[in-house]
């Protein structure tokens, strides 16, 4: 598993429509796991990610419990709308949790013809475990899709107006 992950997709959206699914969580709680965002967008700030009632009760279901806060990090660069760099630990997993924080950074590019590229990068040095989740290996095991995963869905999200799970 790379310490590096890096996913780029292209939407046909503005930059700022895709900087604001990233960062409010009127969007984020529509698409991928269904997280609440916090950002406390200065560097320095808090960035957390709050669960909703239906990610809990997905999760019981799969027979397992999970927190309330399920990512902690901090804002190590925002600038809207082009990039965001914070820090990143998951918490949901307790294999995860152990591992040292990993640092994630979104790069917003404008492209011709209303078309946007977004680049996540993640930096993964010393977290196995976290890479093998959000590379989405073990999708098949119950463990999601990872980061291509909710990306895609972010994106259906912004072109359609729907999300994987109401399409």
């Amino acid at each position: 598993m790379s310490d590096t992950q890096v996913y780029r997709i292209f939407i046909k959206a503005s930059a700022q429509a895709i900087w604001d699914a990233i960062t409010k969580p009127e969007w984020t709680e529509r698409y991928g796991y269904t997280g609440l965002v916090d950002y406390d967008l200065r560097p320095g700030g808090d960035y957390s990610v709050r669960t909703t009632e239906p990610f809990k009760a997905a999760s019981k279901a799969q027979g397992y419990d999970i927190p309330d806060v399920i990512i902690k990090g901090e804002v190590l660069e925002a600038d809207p709308p082009h990039r965001l760099v914070t820090t990143f630990r998951m918490l949901m997993d307790p294999h995860a949790a152990a591992e040292p924080e990993s640092r994630i950074t979104h790069e917003i590019k404008e492209l011709d013809n209303g078309v946007c590229s977004l680049t996540l990068t993640h930096e993964l040095p010393d977290s196995p475990h976290l890479a093998a989740i959000v590379s989405g290996v073990w999708a098949d095991q119950g463990a999601g899709g990872g980061h291509a995963w909710v990306l895609s869905d972010l994106k259906t999200l912004l072109e359609t107006g729907k999300t994987f799970a109401n399409t």
